[in-house]
C-alpha cells in the first residue's frame, strides 16, 4: 500500500491516494457561475485519486469572496455539468466542497439583495480583496435568529442535491477557515444563548445538523467534511478547541461519513492528525505542506489513508504522473493565483510537453 494504491472511501473508489485539495482560484464570473476555463482546469488535473472542488457557496448569503462559484441556481448547476463531464471523461472523481463564509465577507463581493449573517453580530477583524475597491474590511454581520437556522441547513441540503444533479460524485462540508460552521463551533464568534450557543453540545449542533441534511440526499458514504482545530484564520478563537472538536468528531464519526479531511496545524493546541486518526482511522485524508516522501511514508505506515495537495497541483496539472515518473515539479506564479483568465490557471504545461 502506497500513494499510488487504490482506495475506497465510502462509495468513492479512488484510483490513487493523491488528492487535489480545495483551492479558491477566483475564476467564476460575476454571477458566481463557473466558466469554461474552469472546465479545462479541472480536466487537466483529473488523474488525482479525488478532486475536492474549490469552496462553493450553497446560497447567495453564503458568498463572500470575489469571483467564487455557487450551487444555488439553475445557471450554476448547468455550468458545473461540463466540468464534471470533463473530469469523468478522464476517469476522475470530484466532490463539491460546500462553503458558506458567514461573517467572512464583504458586500461588494456578494450578490445584490444578499446579506452577511453569522451566529452572533461580531465583526471579524481583518480585510479581504474586492475587485471594485481593493482591500476592504469584513462586513459587520447580522446575528441569525433561532428560527432562521433551519433555513440555512436547508440551503446546504439543497446545494447537495444540486451538486449531484450537476454530476459531482460526493460533497464535502467546509468546517474550518473561520467560515460559518466554524463560527458556530467557536466561543469567540458564537455568543448565543439559545440551543446553538453556550455549552459545547450546543455549539456543535449546527455542523452536525448540516452533515445530516447533506447525508439525507444520497447517503453518508458520499459525504465528507474538513476541519482544522485551533486554526485562528479569519479571526477564529475558541477557549477549548480540544473539547470542541472531540465533541464534533466523535458524533460525526457515528454518521458513517465517507471521510474526514484534516489540516494539520503544528502551532495549535490540538494534535489534529492524532484526533482524526482516533475517530476516522481508516478514512482519514491529511493536508498541509506534505511533500511526496512524507506523504508516501504516512500512507505506507497507515497513519493516514490519503494526502491532499494544494500548491503542488497549481503548477503541476500532471502531478500524479510526475511523481510516478520521478519528474521534477514546476513552480507556480503567485501573481496570477487569483487573477481572472487562463494565465496561471490552465497555462501550466505537463512535464511531457514542457
Amino acid at each position: 500500500m502506497d500513494l499510488f494504491s487504490p482506495l475506497k472511501l465510502g462509495a468513492l473508489e479512488l484510483r490513487n491516494r493523491i488528492i487535489m485539495a480545495p483551492m479558491t482560484r477566483s475564476r467564476a464570473d460575476s454571477e458566481a457561475v463557473p466558466t469554461s476555463v474552469m472546465v479545462e482546469h479541472y480536466k487537466q488535473r483529473a488523474s488525482a485519486g479525488l478532486i475536492i472542488s474549490e469552496g462553493i457557496a450553497p446560497s447567495a448569503d453564503g458568498m463572500g469572496y470575489c469571483r467564487t462559484p455557487g450551487l444555488y441556481n439553475e445557471a450554476q448547476i448547468a455550468a458545473w455539468k461540463p466540468v464534471l463531464a470533463a473530469v469523468h471523461e478522464r476517469g476522475g472523481l470530484m466532490v463539491a466542497q460546500l462553503m458558506h463564509v458567514g461573517r467572512v465577507a464583504n458586500q461588494l463581493n456578494k450578490p445584490e439583495g444578499s446579506e452577511t449573517v453569522a451566529p452572533s453580530a461580531i465583526q471579524a477583524s481583518g480585510e479581504m480583496y474586492t475587485d471594485q475597491e481593493a482591500m476592504q474590511a469584513f462586513d459587520e454581520p447580522r446575528a441569525l435568529q433561532t428560527q432562521e437556522i433551519a433555513g440555512i441547513v436547508e440551503e446546504y441540503r439543497q446545494a447537495t442535491e444540486n451538486a449531484f444533479a450537476a454530476g459531482f460524485d460526493g460533497v464535502e462540508l467546509h468546517c474550518t477557515s473561520g467560515y460559518l460552521p466554524a463560527q458556530f463551533l467557536s466561543t469567540g464568534s458564537n455568543q448565543r444563548s439559545d440551543q446553538y450557543g453556550g455549552c459545547v453540545e450546543n455549539r456543535v449542533r449546527f455542523a452536525l445538523e448540516v452533515l445530516r441534511a447533506m447525508i439525507s440526499v444520497k447517503g453518508a458514504d458520499r459525504v465528507g467534511f474538513r476541519i482544522c482545530p485551533d486554526n485562528p484564520f479569519n479571526d477564529l478563537k475558541d477557549e477549548n478547541p480540544q473539547e470542541t472538536f472531540e465533541a464534533l468528531i466523535s458524533q460525526a464519526a457515528a454518521l458513517g461519513l465517507a471521510y474526514l479531511h484534516v489540516i494539520r496545524f503544528p502551532k495549535g493546541r490540538v494534535d489534529n492528525i492524532e484526533l482524526g486518526q482516533r475517530y476516522f482511522g481508516d478514512r482519514l485524508i491529511a493536508n498541509e505542506s506534505y511533500d511526496f516522501d512524507e506523504a508516501h511514508a504516512a500512507v505506507v505506515a497507515s497513519e493516514v489513508s490519503a494526502v491532499s495537495f494544494g500548491r503542488h497541483f497549481i503548477g503541476n496539472p500532471d502531478l500524479v504522473e510526475r511523481w510516478q515518473g520521478n519528474a521534477p515539479l514546476a513552480k507556480f506564479d503567485l501573481a496570477t493565483l487569483y487573477s481572472p483568465g487562463a494565465e496561471g490557471y490552465t497555462s501550466y504545461p505537463r512535464a511531457d510537453a514542457a
